[in-house]
Order: C-alpha cells, then sequence, then structure tokens
C-alpha cells in the first residue's frame, strides 16, 4: 500500500485537521504520511516503532514532513513515554496493521487509550477473514474489535471502510472514540 491509498483509506475517520496523534506500530511509515497529510502542519504526530531501521527512516523523513512527526523508539506493547507530551492528552491513536501482532491486545489496547482526551478517536487498520499465520498471528476480525473497545473504554467501533486485500481476506478501518476520562496509568 502506498502513502496515497493509505490516506485514502483512512481520511474519512480522521475527525479534524491539527492535534496531537501517535502511530503506534508506524513500520516505515506509509500511515504516518498519511496521517500527515491528513492533519496537516499544526499536528504533532509520534510514530512509534521498536525497530531501529524503521526508526531511522521516520526520521529522514520527519525533517520534511507537513506535521511535526516524532519518531519514537519503544515497543508499544510495554511502558514507554511520548518525548514532550508531559501531562497532555492525545487527539488520537492510530494503529494501521499493529494490533494483529499482540497477543495481548485487549490489555495493550486498555493501557494506550488512557493516552486519549475524552472523545479522542482510536483508528484501527486491520484484517477480516484472514486465518492466523505468521504476517497476522492474532486476526482481529471486526467482532472481536468490539470487545477490545469496550475494555479500553471506547465506544462501539464503527467500520468506515474495507476492501479486499491483496494477502486474502479483507482490510477494513474502524473508529472508536474514547467515551470517559480515567486517571492514566501508561
Amino acid at each position: 500500500m502506498n502513502v496515497r491509498q493509505a490516506k485514502g483509506l483512512i481520511a474519512g475517520v480522521i475527525p479534524r485537521q491539527g492535534g496531537t496523534w501517535a502511530d503506534l506500530g508506524a513500520g516505515s511509515g506509509t500511515f504516518t504520511r498519511a496521517l500527515s497529510e491528513i492533519l496537516g502542519p499544526k499536528a504533532r504526530i509520534y510514530a512509534v516503532d521498536r525497530d531501529a531501521g524503521a526508526i531511522a527512516a521516520l526520521e529522514r523523513w520527519a525533517k520534511k514532513a507537513l506535521a511535526e512527526v516524532i519518531p519514537v523508539r519503544a515497543d508499544f506493547t510495554r511502558p514507554f513515554d511520548l518525548p514532550g507530551l508531559g501531562d497532555a492528552l492525545l487527539d488520537g491513536l492510530l494503529f494501521a496493521n499493529a494490533l494483529h501482532f499482540v497477543s495481548d491486545a485487549d490489555h495493550v489496547l486498555a493501557r494506550l487509550a488512557e493516552w486519549l482526551r475524552p472523545g479522542g478517536r482510536v483508528v484501527f487498520v486491520e484484517y477480516d477473514r484472514r486465518p492466523a499465520s505468521r504476517w497476522v498471528p492474532y486476526p482481529l476480525p471486526p467482532e472481536r474489535l468490539s470487545g477490545l473497545a469496550g475494555v479500553a473504554g471506547l465506544s462501539v467501533p464503527v467500520i468506515a471502510a474495507s476492501l479486499p486485500s491483496a494477502y486474502g481476506g479483507n482490510l477494513y478501518v474502524a473508529a472508536a472514540d474514547r467515551l470517559a476520562s480515567r486517571h492514566a496509568h501508561r
């Protein structure tokens, strides 16, 4: 998937320009770049990935990004910090092809959702009708996503887009919003 396709896929679930977001499991940054184009120059995006090569590529690109992009080398399944965030809350979290690598996605999502302001958005890009494999070890069909969102204090996810995947099954985009403020336990 290229940046143009990624942008087309998620644009309908990004509620406004600007704000502070985190792209978790950003990889080499296809969706970070798409998010930067959608959110514009008044946005701050934390691009989080555990791979040093991916972070190095993001650091090179971030210098010319439309939004302020801050690459962070971290495993998002474990506690970590977002430099400069302090006590502020995020406007959004993006998990693009990331949660299907997490065996305890409910716990990880619940912990990370505490970084969201009330009404903040979580955007999911995942696969439906795809069996477990080394590329998608823990599939997240939409039916399972609803349960994860509930545990994390999010609204019921709404599927906004779906398209056949070249790798089998369908790729879908869903969004859910933070329901209430809780004390952060990042």
